[in-house]
């Protein structure tokens, strides 16, 4: 066996790798070792998983939730490579039993593995994101459906990994978080078979990608009201970065792009084959509406007394806190190709197109006639602008700027395709624009 690397660096003391509180939930709870008792710990970020707007339709419990804060731990996780070894495959069973020490196994062959030790890192806190429920798996994610529901059943295989991803964040300033293909599992080990596309960098060194892989695309701009979506990426599991596969799952590796990082920032999109993450840090969640900003936009627009322009009733937008159930009476319903806003009626259907298809009274455009709902998942929204735009066909209403910048961004579905999606439920938007601008008539008197 051949020790490669730098064998004066300790390992991990088991004691740090497997504490109690290193292992559960990350969910804010206990203040970190520079937290003042009664204070809440230093915030890295918050994952938003697309599609929920703002709970799972089971509801948030535990682990599985739609958005996630990162905290700083009372004790640092973070892991960082130690040694290599090369060793033949009757010795990767010996060398991966040690569950206090964390491990990438990667086979090159059914006579050679290369095996990279980690070592405790005290600078820095880890955070694993999978489909796995197991303990060491800090945000549960199930594959989202289009509609903002999750994919259940027992003939929904899921393309999410188990331990799909891992996030490491600096514990002390400016706290920078980067992300790293694959996470550890219950034996502190991520293992690539001889299948799974691997290689030896110019340095020596090993890197490789999960089967699905783990995408990544920062927006050009920040997330703000001039924000544009960037370039997808492909993240290793080192972090290093590459342009994509041909498909989502092929061995041959993308070009390794090196003026680029894996350094999460404001509005980084993370998609994981099945579900797409937002990440969003403390400032850019400063910038975003509150719900209560949001509650007071809906009042307002309430307030204005929108009328049906054919039946004249008054037309609201429902209370968040009575959900998303069947429309009430005053609710507000659109055609999404031209944006006139009406109450619900009966009238103008296209049987022949669809359930959907209605002739719009005052300009007589067909297309879907649906409900509108507000988007009240904030930390989507780009800007603090009037609900004045619609996402179609799903009728998911935002700021102007929010709407415009999710129309405009490819999220990865399948192995190598990518649409537009509603960021609050998920639909795949329809349409030369992906949104409409809703037009109200106010009260005749």
């Amino acid at each position: 066996m051949v020790l490669e690397g730098n064998p004066e660096v300790g390992s991990p003391r088991t004691s740090d790798l497997q504490h109690p509180e290193n292992q559960g939930s990350c969910i804010l709870s206990s203040p970190g070792e520079d937290a003042q008792p009664g204070e809440e710990p230093i915030k890295y970020g918050e994952l938003i998983v697309l599609g929920y707007n703002g709970c799972l339709a089971s509801g948030d419990k535990g682990r599985r939730r739609s958005r996630l804060a990162l905290s700083r731990r009372p004790h640092a996780n973070g892991v960082k490579p130690d040694v290599m070894h090369h060793i033949s495959t009757p010795l990767v069973s010996k060398a991966l039993s040690n569950r206090g020490q964390h491990s990438i196994s990667y086979t090159l062959s059914r006579s050679h593995s290369v095996i990279v030790e980690y070592t405790h890192d005290s600078d820095t806190d880890m955070f694993q994101i999978g489909r796995s429920t197991e303990n060491m798996i800090d945000f549960v994610v199930t594959d989202t459906s289009p509609g903002g529901g999750a994919a259940e059943g027992p003939s929904a295989q899921s393309t999410i990994s188990r331990y799909a991803c891992r996030i490491l964040c600096d514990r002390r300033p400016p706290y920078t978080a980067r992300i790293y293909a694959a996470g550890f599992d219950a034996s502190s080990n991520i293992f690539l078979g001889e299948r799974a596309a691997k290689w030896r960098t110019p340095d020596g060194l090993m890197d490789g990608l999960t089967t699905n892989g783990v995408l990544v695309m920062h927006p050009a701009g920040g997330f703000s009201e001039d924000s544009a979506p960037g370039v997808w990426r492909e993240i290793s599991v080192c972090g290093n970065v590459y342009t994509l596969r041909d498909s989502r799952s092929a061995q041959q590796r993308g070009k390794l792009v090196e003026n680029e990082s894996n350094v999460l920032q404001d509005g980084s999109l993370i998609d994981l084959c099945g579900a797409t993450l937002l990440w969003r840090t403390p400032a850019g969640l400063l910038r975003a509406p509150t719900l209560k900003q949001l509650e007071a936009q809906r009042q307002e627009a309430n307030a204005a007394r929108p009328q049906c322009p054919v039946g004249l009733s008054t037309l609201a937008f429902p209370s968040p806190a009575r959900g998303r159930t069947a429309p009430d009476k005053q609710q507000p319903w659109v055609y999404v190709r031209c944006g006139h806003v009406h109450g619900y009626h009966g009238w103008g259907c296209r049987r022949e197109r669809g359930p959907q298809e209605r002739e719009c009274p005052l300009c007589r455009l067909v297309g879907p006639y649906v409900p509108l709902w507000l988007g009240q998942e904030a930390g989507l929204c780009l800007d603090p602008g009037p609900p004045s735009h619609a996402f179609a066909p799903c009728g998911h209403v935002c700021s102007e700027k929010t709407a415009r910048y999710w129309a405009q961004t490819p999220l990865p579905h399948g192995t190598h395709a990518f649409h537009a999606a509603c960021p609050f439920c998920g639909a795949w938007l329809t349409g030369e624009h992906g949104c409409v601008r809703l037009i109200f008539q106010g009260p005749l008197d």
